[in-house]
């Protein structure tokens, strides 16, 4: 690799010297630090035109005062110098290219195959070779949608191997006919395979297959005169065509990724909208960094290199601007997936409707990024950052409890995404069977009813949980989604500080166990106390209601076969409502129409 260093750097002399076959270039400065990495089919050309005296845009002029030296690596084709180049951008994130800031982990779909009955699964991070993933998708969000269809269509376990292993009865995702229950033995493991092979066929987005080995067995199953098999067969058929029919399908099954650009006021936002067999796997917003004053098409471009450097294209792009060299760009992704990738920048009909709501959607999101400091996107993504969430939580459920002396408990739930409170979503639960002031058992049950219908209903789950309160309150959380199969959301408790000030709380969080303590400055922390304040003033506002109500009505309305006539007999014999608590069963059986069983009834419910 030839270099140059001095103090004095003569660009000049070192282009000259330069061949003129294709490569990457590296500049640095005084110090050593990457200034710009840049591509070219003709090195020499390419360097001296930083060097020469044509006039120049003031950043690259910027940056031309600062390089110290210059160092090259030859390759043999344009197309590996591009490769070469977005590697060289990742890794060392030169202070004048444009950067792909979001650059975490992308989620995946992991199936177990080799446990005797595969469980389906949320992954991040490293992969192992004895599992099958799928993927990657836009969001966490994305991933777990369709780990529930897929639960919905082929009834795939999703619990963990421990909580499989020591099962004696079907849980709650086989009575919500969301798993078979292998755990008990209620499939044979051949079935429980077939439903796998499904699965999996299903997240290739071979629809069709699925499609026609369903009906092959529903047909089976009717000749053979099992018709419970064959009606669960049709039922499976019936969901499918229902959420083809639901599906954008742009041009027939295929796999498309849709990248729309926006820009305003010197920022930039890329939409990606991910479709894969036909079937929509979400949508994700990332924001570069260092494009001011850069052309659409030049954001484009480094979007494209640096998402792709690391993931293989799906067969076709489709792009709101053109990027120079399309048809290099097009044969370097070809090369690296193994077949043919197009990309497309101005496309007809449903894909141009498609383009058009993704750029939409890139707008939305970059005014919203370029909204106040006080703007709760802008808190959402400090508190991201400050407890190290890999994506940015597309909604927040918060969980508290309030009661009296343990009486008239109830147990509140409150979401908020990015535009705030999204009250239609908001729930409140009278909590029953529990022992007056165990908070912990309280939490248990609001949790396991929320999610519990949730994925009854198949309701949006949210990208964090809050519990209000400390580990105690955290561990029932952590029980109840390893029980639904949702460990992957995670979870923090708010435990209220030495002093018991806003601002001042304990924020804890599991695996690993560690807290936090942004204190009342933080614009994490206010996002952070408006919604717990608010999940506070939910659950009071029922519990008064609740207390109100109790004050206001007879006890003896709540007794099964205490009629308006019985329980006027009873006030008018004892004088009032303090005169029949103090009764005793034998007395309350010398009321007319009170039997000795009400009697019994009575006496246990009133003591």
């Amino acid at each position: 690799m030839p270099e140059l260093s001095s103090t004095a750097f003569d660009g000049k002399a070192f282009a000259a010297k330069l061949p003129t076959r294709p490569g990457v270039y590296l500049m640095r400065d005084s110090d050593g630090a990457v200034l710009y990495v840049g591509k070219a089919l003709n090195l020499r050309k390419r360097v001296a035109s930083y060097f020469d005296a044509r006039p120049k845009i003031e950043r690259t002029m910027r940056m031309i005062t600062r390089v110290s030296d210059v160092e090259i690596s030859l390759t043999r084709t344009e197309g590996e110098a591009l490769l070469l180049e977005n590697e060289w951008i990742k890794s060392l994130k030169p202070r004048y290219n444009i950067l792909l800031r979001d650059d975490k982990s992308y989620p995946w779909i992991v199936m177990s195959t080799g446990h005797e009955f595969p469980q389906i699964a949320f992954h991040r991070g490293a992969r192992d070779k004895r599992k099958s993933y799928f993927g990657p998708y836009p969001s966490a969000g994305s991933v777990r949608e369709s780990i529930n269809l897929i639960q919905k269509l082929f009834r795939i376990r999703n619990c963990e191997d421990s909580y499989f292993s020591h099962r004696n009865r079907p849980c709650l995702q086989h009575q919500i006919k969301r798993c078979t229950a292998p755990c008990v033995g209620r499939v044979k493991q051949s079935d429980y395979a077939a439903q796998v092979d499904d699965a999996i066929l299903f997240l290739q987005g071979k629809n069709q297959k699925v499609m026609t080995r369903l009906i092959t067995r529903m047909e089976q199953a009717a000749q053979a005169q099992a018709y419970e098999s064959a009606a669960m067969f049709r039922d499976q058929i019936n969901a499918l065509k229902q959420m083809q029919a639901q599906q954008f399908v742009a041009a027939g099954q295929g796999d498309i990724d849709f990248i729309a650009l926006a820009l305003e006021q010197g920022k930039t936002c890329v939409q990606l909208v991910s479709f894969r067999g036909g079937r929509n796997l979400g949508q994700r917003s990332h924001f570069p960094s260092q494009a001011q004053g850069r052309e659409a098409n030049e954001v484009m471009a480094a979007f494209l290199g640096q998402y792709y450097q690391d993931r293989l294209a799906p067969a076709q792009l489709v792009l709101s601007h053109e990027v120079e060299n399309q048809a290099l760009w097009s044969q370097v992704f070809s090369d690296k997936a193994g077949r043919k990738v197009f990309l497309q920048s101005h496309p007809r009909g449903d894909r141009r409707h498609m383009l058009e709501l993704a750029r939409a959607n890139a707008m939305q999101a970059l005014k919203m990024r370029l909204a106040s400091r006080a703007n709760m996107a802008i808190q959402f993504e400090a508190f991201q950052h400050l407890i190290g969430l890999d994506d940015l939580p597309e909604s927040i459920d918060c969980f508290d409890i309030s009661h009296t002396a343990g009486r008239q408990t109830v147990g509140s739930c409150v979401v908020f995404d990015m535009n705030g409170p999204i009250k239609s979503r908001y729930r409140r639960y009278k909590l029953k069977g529990i022992t007056p002031g165990d908070d912990y058992a309280a939490m248990k049950q609001v949790l396991t009813r929320r999610y519990g219908r949730l994925q009854k209903e198949e309701g949006v789950m949210p990208g964090l949980i809050l519990i209000d309160g400390g580990k105690g309150q955290l561990k029932q959380a952590l029980e109840v989604l390893a029980e639904f199969g949702l460990s992957g959301i995670p979870v923090m408790g708010i435990a209220k500080g030495r002093a018991r000030k806003a601002g001042y709380e304990e924020w804890i969080l599991p695996q690993p166990m560690r807290s936090y303590r942004p204190g009342a400055e933080s614009p994490a922390s206010h996002l952070v106390q408006q919604i717990r304040d608010e999940a506070h003033r939910f659950a009071i506002t029922g519990h008064r209601g609740r207390r109100q109500k109790a004050a206001t009505h007879s006890r003896l309305e709540t007794i099964p076969g205490i009629g308006p006539k019985r329980r006027r007999s009873l006030l008018n014999h004892f004088g009032g409502l303090q005169g029949v608590n103090k009764a005793g069963i034998e007395e309350l059986s010398s009321v007319p129409g009170i039997s000795q069983f009400l009697a019994e009834e009575i006496f246990r419910a009133l003591h």
